[in-house]
Order: C-alpha cells, then sequence, then structure tokens
C-alpha cells in the first residue's frame, strides 16, 4: 500500500527531508524520560521555549546536548558499577536519547542540570519578512 505523505504536493518543494525526519522521530519516541515543553513570547517578538527533561540519577558527564541539521538530540548513558551487590534493584542504569525536530532559526540558547532536572532553553527570533523581485530574462 502506498503512503500519501502531506509533503507531496506539488507546490511543496524541497520538504522532502522535513518528512524524513518527522519519521524517524516517531519510530524513536517513548515515554522515558518525560519532559514538558513550555512556550512564551518575548516583547520583541521572538518565541522563547523551555524544554525540561527529568533526568534524575544522571551526573552531568552522563549527558549530551547535540545540534545537528536541525535536530536536538539530548542523549544520556549511565553507567553500571561493577562492584556493587544489590539486595534489591528498583533503579535501573539506563541510557536514552530523546529527540526533538526544529523549525530553522531555532537557536539553543542555555542547558542547565539541577534538581534531577536538565532544562534546555531555545528561541527562535522574529524573522524579518523579506519580499525580493525576480528579474525575468529574456532568452
Amino acid at each position: 500500500m502506498t503512503r500519501i505523505s502531506v509533503f507531496s504536493a506539488p507546490f511543496l518543494l524541497g520538504f522532502d527531508s522535513f518528512e524524513e525526519r518527522i519519521d524517524r522521530l516517531a519510530r524513536s519516541a517513548d515515554g522515558y524520560p518525560p519532559y514538558n515543553i513550555e512556550r512564551n513570547q518575548g516583547e520583541d517578538g521572538a518565541e522563547h521555549f523551555m524544554i525540561s527533561i527529568a533526568v534524575a540519577g544522571f551526573a552531568r558527564s552522563e549527558l549530551e546536548i547535540v545540534v545537528e541539521d536541525n535536530q536536538l538530540q539530548v542523549r544520556g548513558k549511565q553507567k553500571d558499577e561493577p562492584g556493587k551487590d544489590y539486595l534489591h534493584r528498583g533503579i535501573a542504569a539506563r541510557q536514552f536519547q530523546r529527540n526533538f525536530l526544529l523549525a530553522d532559526g531555532m537557536v539553543v540558547k542555555d542547558a542547565t542540570l539541577g534538581h534531577g532536572m536538565l532544562v534546555i532553553v531555545l528561541e527562535r527570533p522574529r524573522a524579518a519578512k523579506i519580499a525580493r523581485r525576480i528579474d525575468i530574462r529574456s532568452l
């Protein structure tokens, strides 16, 4: 069965890579770790976003944030301590990768870790509306 895509409309040129990214994000989505996303509008018209991810038990050195190709990747990898003998282990050393697709112009401003929460601050500055006239040449 052929899947019909929103991005296959003839007037949407060059958006096929977005569809691939969205498919990749949908396949990698699971519920761990939980997160919140907040948005507010600045006085200058810029949008500010704050992603809060619950990463209790992770040290700063066990977390990594990478922005590549309009995608924000947050990875966490805890090391299993081999010398410990547990009577009960309810808190597993676990790794995760959480991905967020960013719109063009989004900028990661800051990341902080405190009280078991990783907070990533992003901004989308207000884009200036630019109109450009294209000259038509004769052959």
